[in-house]
């Protein structure tokens, strides 16, 4: 029984051996698990943080965005307000515009009338300074005839 014996002990031996074996693969695989599971860890942090930081963009992006969305508002709003300011100014302009005309079609009215009463003024001056000479010249003729009248009834009488 020698070789049963021989065969035990060497199967014994091939047992721990094996164990060893076994318990030093447990071990480098409990450490590289350890180290996935650490690595693994490690990306989740990384990956909260990244989404967190995500999240904050996603926030002040939004927040810039309803920003930018009353400033379009404004903007329209006030675009609006000017357009409509500009309608009324353009009206406001064409009654202007039309007054002007008026005015100036009143303005060339009243100068023809200017005009034609300032020709009859002169046409009455010149009338006017010819009866004058008329006047005068009639005057003359009667101051001759009273002359001559008296100069000859004081004549006969002497």
């Amino acid at each position: 029984m020698g070789g049963a014996e021989r065969s035990r002990k060497n199967l014994d031996s091939q047992v721990k051996d094996m164990q060893t074996k076994l318990d030093e693969a447990e071990q480098l695989a409990v450490k590289g698990g350890k180290k996935v599971t650490s690595r693994l860890e490690q990306k989740i942090t990384d990956l909260e943080t990244q989404f967190d930081d995500e999240q904050r963009r996603l926030v002040e992006a939004q927040k810039s965005q309803r920003r930018t969305d009353r400033r379009i508002k404004e903007l329209t709003f006030s675009q609006e307000e000017d357009s409509k300011n500009h309608e009324r100014m353009q009206e406001l302009v064409d009654k202007l515009q039309t007054k002007v005309k008026n005015y100036k079609k009143q303005i060339e009215e009243a100068e023809e009338i200017a005009a034609l009463n300032l020709a009859k003024f002169r046409k009455v001056q010149a009338d006017l300074e010819e009866s004058e000479e008329r006047a005068d010249i009639n005057e003359q003729v009667l101051a001759k005839f009273k002359a001559k009248a008296r100069g000859t009834s004081a004549g006969p009488n002497i």
